[in-house]
């Protein structure tokens, strides 16, 4: 009976002694990955600090100003950083910024690479030049020595204008405003815009523009933008360099030049 009572004993020894242990166990778990987690924290606070801003494929503002817009400076942490927001920061105040991407570079470097886009036309609206991109999107005002170069986009009454916001007509027809996107990218794409006089939208159904001083190019309405284009290059192609005249593209199925 000793012999029973002893062994009763260490059992419920050895049992107590692996409560315990288990319980430690439960106990030690969550701790552990608390301090796992504190460390991960702390390491990324102390040793991920940005310490080298490069900024790419800006010409129109300088690293300071882009810099500033994302609101980024040395010693801030990079894991931290919200790069949406300064997405948004960085578009609200630099209308000239077409894309924006920002790479963070272990252990400390942030690369920004920006795209800017590029004043191709101008509207007028009382007194002021406003120029615009080849996606309509307002760039600002500029004055007639910045106007050298641009191609003027007559026959559009505008609305408000805000810059580094689409375009608006007065009687905020999208159709217009999307025709002129249109055109300007053909023209830009097409590598025409340098060539261009003006384009007229007084009738948006019978839109023109002049090119190279010696042809009025007739385009029509909205539809098949990219087709006229696309027939208009091949007119040109096979005009002589004396030749002077209108070259019709406007019905969307054939070119015609008529000399004058």
């Amino acid at each position: 009976m000793a012999r029973n009572l002893l062994k009763r004993r260490a059992r419920q020894n050895d049992e107590e002694g692996f409560s315990f242990r288990e319980l430690t166990a439960s106990v030690s778990g969550p701790i552990m990955f608390f301090l796992v987690i504190v460390s991960v924290i702390f390491v990324m606070s102390v040793f991920f600090r940005v310490s080298d801003i490069q900024v790419r494929g800006n010409t129109h503002y300088t690293d300071e100003e882009i810099i500033r817009a994302i609101d980024i400076e040395e010693g801030d942490n990079l894991f931290f950083f919200d790069r949406f927001a300064a997405l948004s920061r960085v578009f609200a105040k630099l209308p000239y910024i077409d894309e924006v991407s920002v790479e963070r570079s272990l252990p400390n470097r942030v690369i920004i690479t920006v795209s800017e886009s590029q004043a191709l036309a101008y509207i007028v609206l009382g007194e002021e030049n406003w120029t615009i991109d080849h996606n309509c999107k307002v760039l600002g005002k500029a004055n007639d020595d910045e106007l050298q170069g641009l191609i003027p986009i007559l026959g559009i009454s505008p609305g408000t204008l805000m810059i580094g916001e689409p375009l608006q007509t007065a009687d905020g027809d999208e159709r217009i405003v999307n025709f002129i996107a249109e055109v300007l990218d053909q023209l830009e794409g097409r590598g025409l815009y340098t060539r261009v006089g003006r384009v007229d939208f007084s009738d948006v159904n019978n839109v023109e523009f002049t090119l190279d001083n010696k042809y009025v190019v007739r385009i029509g309405n909205g539809n098949n933008v990219e087709y006229k284009f696309g027939m208009l290059i091949s007119v040109l192609s096979q005009l002589l360099e004396g030749d002077v005249g209108i070259i019709n593209v406007s019905d969307g199925n054939t070119a015609h030049f008529s000399p004058t």
